[in-house]
C-alpha cells in the first residue's frame, strides 16, 4: 500500500519590497489635480450646468405626473419649468420685499441697540470698557513720546530733508456706460445664470431618455445591466434626497417663520425663507440662519426675553428635525457617512463658494453610487459611504486574529438578528477561518496566532450553543428592498436555515439511536477542528447527536483504537485541501477498513474545489458524499437518518 505523503516543509514568509508609486499611480494623481483645477477655474461654466442637472432631478417627478395626465411631453416640460420659475421668482420677490422693509426700519433698530448698549455700559461691561480705554491711552501716550523723539532727531540743524506733502488724486467723472455697468451688472449676471439654467433644464427634460442611452453607450455598453442599475440607483437616490430635503427644509422654514411671528420678531417671512435655504448646508446651515433673527430680536426688544426665545427656537427645532423627524421619515437616504459629508462640504465650499456648500451632498452621493457599482471605484464607497468598511468575513477574521471572541460574538449576534445560525457559520465564520488558513499556509500567520484563532473560534462556537438554528423574525419596516448591496456584500449572500429535524429516536434503526450517531472528524489543517465543531453543533440543534475527534485519532497508528460505539455516519471536515488530496484518500481508506459499511461524508468548505467538480476524482477518493457548506452537510446527515428510518419502517 502506498505510504501517506508527508506535509511539505513550510517556507518562511518573504517580506514584500517597499511600495513605489508606479507610472499608473502618478498618472492618476496628475489627472486628479488637473480635474480639481478645471473645476475651480471653470466654475463660471460648471455651476449653471450643475444647477440645471440638479433642478432636472427635482422636476422629473413633476414631468412624469403631468405626462400620466396625458398632457404630452413638451407641454409637461414647459409647465414644470414655468412652475419652477414661478416658485423661484416668488421666493426672490418675497426676499426683496422683506429686505426693503427691514432696511427702512434700521434707524429705529439702531436707537434701540444704542439704548441697550448704554445700559450695559453701566454695569460690568462699562468697567471692562474703561479698563481697555486706560490701557489704550497709556499705549498711545508712549507711542507719541517715541514719535516726538524721532521727529526732533530728524529735524536737527543741518537736515535738508524735504517735508512730505499731501497729494490728492482726482478721479474723472464716470461715463454713462460705466455707470450703467455698475448699476445693472449685479442684476444682469444672476438673470443670465437663471436663463442658462432654465434653457439647459428644458433640454435635459426633453432629451432625458436619449441622454441616458448615450451615457449607457459611452460608459457601459459592455455591461448594460450594471450600468442601467447604477444610473437608476443614482437617479432614485438623488430624487429621493432632493424631494425629502426640499419638503423637510420647507417645513422647517414654515415652523421658524411661524415661531418668529409668534415671538414678535420683525420680518418672519424673510427669516423663514432664509432658514429653509440655509438648511441645505449640512450641520451648520440651520444654526447659522438663526444669527440674523437673534441679532434683530436684540435690536427690537428693550429687554432680553425675545433674544432668549428666538435662540431657543433654533436650538430646539434643528435637533428635533435632524435627529428625530428625518430618520423616521426617510432614514439615511443619501448613504453617506458623517465624515464624508463634512469633508465634501469643505471641499466643494472651497471650490465653488457658498453654492458648493449646497451642492456638496448631491455630488458625494453620485460618487458613492459609482463606488457601489463599478469595481475599480469601490474605494469611493469605502471612504464616503455609510456601510461598514470591512465585510462580516473580514471583521470575523480580524477579531479572531486579535484574540477578541467577545467582540466577534457581538458582531455575530447582530448578524443573527437577520439570518440563521447555519447561514452565519457558512457565510461568515467558515470563510473567516478560511482566510486564516490561507494566511497560515502562506506563512504570514505564526503558530502562536493560529493557536489564538483556534481558541477564539472554539469560544465563539460555545457561546452560540443555546442559539437555535432558525430563521429570525424579520422587521418589514427595517428592510429596504431597494437598498443596493456593496460589491463585497454581493459575494456573501444570506442563505436560508436548515429545514426540518431528525426523526425521533424511537423511529430510527438501532444504529442511529445512540447519543452521538454522527462522528465529526477534523482534517489535518490547523482550523479543521473548529469547522467540525460547528457541524456537530448544528447537527445537535436539529436533533441528531454528534461528537468531534481530532485528526490524530484517525492517524495510521491510532485508527484501530477509534471508538465507533453508537456511530452510524462519519463526517470529515476540511478547510484547506489545496493541491493533491492524496492524504484524504488515505484517510478514507483507513476509515473504510475500520468501518466497511458506514457512510462517509466529506465537507470541503471552500467552494470550488476540484473534488467537488470532478466526479471521477471524487469516486477515486472514495467518499459517499461531498458537500461544500455546513447547511448541505446537515441536510445530508438528516437525509441519511430519514432514509434509515424509512427503511426500518418498511422492513
Amino acid at each position: 500500500m502506498a505510504s501517506e505523503p508527508s506535509a511539505a516543509p513550510r517556507q518562511p514568509a518573504q517580506v514584500p519590497p517597499p511600495l513605489v508609486p508606479g507610472l499608473r499611480g502618478l498618472l492618476t494623481l496628475a489627472v486628479g489635480v488637473v480635474l480639481v483645477a478645471a473645476l475651480y477655474l471653470g466654475r463660471e461654466v460648471f455651476i449653471p450646468l450643475v444647477l440645471a442637472v440638479l433642478l432636472s432631478f427635482v422636476l422629473a417627478p413633476v414631468v412624469n405626473l403631468l405626462r400620466r395626465l396625458r398632457l404630452g411631453r413638451i407641454p409637461s416640460v414647459i409647465v414644470a419649468v414655468l412652475l419652477a420659475l414661478g416658485v423661484i421668482g416668488g421666493i426672490g420677490a418675497v426676499i426683496g420685499t422683506q429686505v426693503a422693509g427691514l432696511a427702512g426700519n434700521l434707524p429705529q433698530y439702531q436707537a434701540t441697540v444704542q439704548r441697550k448698549v448704554a445700559g450695559l455700559q453701566q454695569g460690568w461691561l462699562g468697567e471692562a470698557n474703561r479698563l481697555l480705554q486706560r490701557l489704550s491711552h497709556d499705549v498711545t501716550a508712549a507711542t507719541r513720546k517715541a514719535d516726538a523723539a524721532g521727529t526732533v532727531a530728524a529735524t536737527a540743524p543741518g537736515d535738508d530733508t524735504p517735508k512730505a506733502q499731501l497729494v490728492r488724486v482726482q478721479e474723472p467723472e464716470p461715463s454713462p456706460l460705466v455707470l450703467a455697468e455698475k448699476v445693472l451688472g449685479p442684476i444682469v449676471e444672476p438673470l443670465t445664470t437663471v436663463g442658462i439654467v432654465l434653457v439647459v433644464v428644458v433640454f435635459l427634460l426633453m432629451q432625458r431618455e436619449d441622454l441616458r442611452n448615450r451615457m449607457i453607450r459611452l460608459f457601459g455598453s459592455s455591461d448594460l445591466h450594471r450600468t442601467t442599475v447604477a444610473m437608476d440607483d443614482a437617479a432614485g437616490r438623488l430624487g429621493t434626497y432632493f424631494l425629502a430635503q426640499l419638503g423637510m427644509n420647507a417645513t422647517f422654514g414654515v415652523l421658524i417663520g411661524v415661531g418668529l411671528w409668534v415671538i414678535g420678531v420683525p420680518n418672519p417671512l424673510l427669516w423663514g425663507v432664509f432658514s429653509a435655504l440655509m438648511r441645505f448646508v449640512p450641520y451648520i446651515g440651520a444654526f447659522a440662519s438663526g444669527v440674523g433673527p437673534v441679532v434683530l430680536a436684540a435690536a427690537v426688544d428693550p429687554g432680553w426675553s425675545m433674544v432668549i426665545e428666538t435662540a431657543a427656537l433654533f436650538l430646539i427645532a434643528e435637533p428635533v428635525f435632524g435627529q428625530v423627524i428625518e430618520p423616521l421619515l426617510y432614514g439615511h437616504s443619501t448613504g453617506l457617512s458623517p465624515f464624508a459629508v463634512i469633508v465634501s462640504t469643505l471641499f466643494w465650499g472651497f471650490l465653488w463658494g457658498p453654492l458648493g456648500l449646497i451642492l456638496a451632498t448631491p455630488f458625494t452621493v453620485c460618487l458613492v453610487v459609482l463606488g457601489r457599482h463599478v469595481d475599480s471605484l469601490e474605494f469611493l464607497d469605502v471612504l464616503l459611504g455609510d456601510r461598514p468598511p470591512l465585510t462580516p468575513v473580514e471583521n470575523f477574521y480580524q477579531r479572531m486574529l486579535a484574540g477578541d471572541p467577545d467582540e466577534a460574538r457581538d458582531l455575530g449576534e447582530a448578524m443573527l438578528k437577520e439570518r440563521s445560525l447555519s447561514s452565519y457559520y457558512d457565510e461568515v465564520a467558515l470563510k473567516g477561518l478560511q482566510l486564516a488558513a490561507n494566511d497560515y499556509a502562506r506563512g504570514v500567520v505564526t503558530s502562536a496566532q493560529i493557536e489564538n484563532i483556534r481558541t477564539s473560534a472554539r469560544a465563539v462556537v460555545e457561546d452560540f450553543e443555546d442559539h437555535p438554528d432558525a430563521e429570525p423574525a424579520r422587521d418589514v419596516n427595517a428592510v429596504n428592498p431597494s437598498e443596493t448591496p456593496t460589491l463585497a456584500e454581493r459575494t456573501h449572500i444570506r442563505t436560508e436555515a436548515v429545514p426540518g429535524q431528525a426523526p425521533p429516536r424511537e423511529a430510527r434503526p438501532e444504529a442511529w439511536r445512540g447519543e452521538a450517531p454522527v462522528l465529526c472528524v477534523a482534517g489535518r489543517g490547523p482550523l479543521d477542528e473548529a469547522s467540525s465543531a460547528m457541524l456537530a453543533q448544528l447537527l445537535r440543534k436539529h436533533g441528531l447527536g454528534a461528537r468531534v475527534v481530532g485528526y490524530e485519532a484517525v492517524s495510521r497508528d491510532r485508527v484501530r483504537d477509534l471508538d465507533l460505539t453508537g456511530v452510524a455516519m462519519i463526517c470529515i471536515s476540511y478547510l484547506d485541501i489545496s493541491g493533491s488530496p492524496a492524504h484524504l484518500r488515505y484517510l478514507l481508506e483507513r476509515l473504510k477498513r475500520r468501518a466497511p459499511h458506514m457512510p462517509v461524508l466529506v465537507g470541503l468548505w471552500p467552494v470550488g474545489e476540484k473534488v467537488l467538480t470532478d466526479a471521477a476524482l471524487g469516486r477515486q477518493i472514495g467518499a459517499d458524499a461531498y458537500v461544500s457548506s455546513l447547511r448541505d452537510g446537515v441536510e445530508a446527515c438528516l437525509g441519511s437518518a430519514r432514509a434509515a428510518a424509512d427503511a426500518a419502517a418498511a422492513a
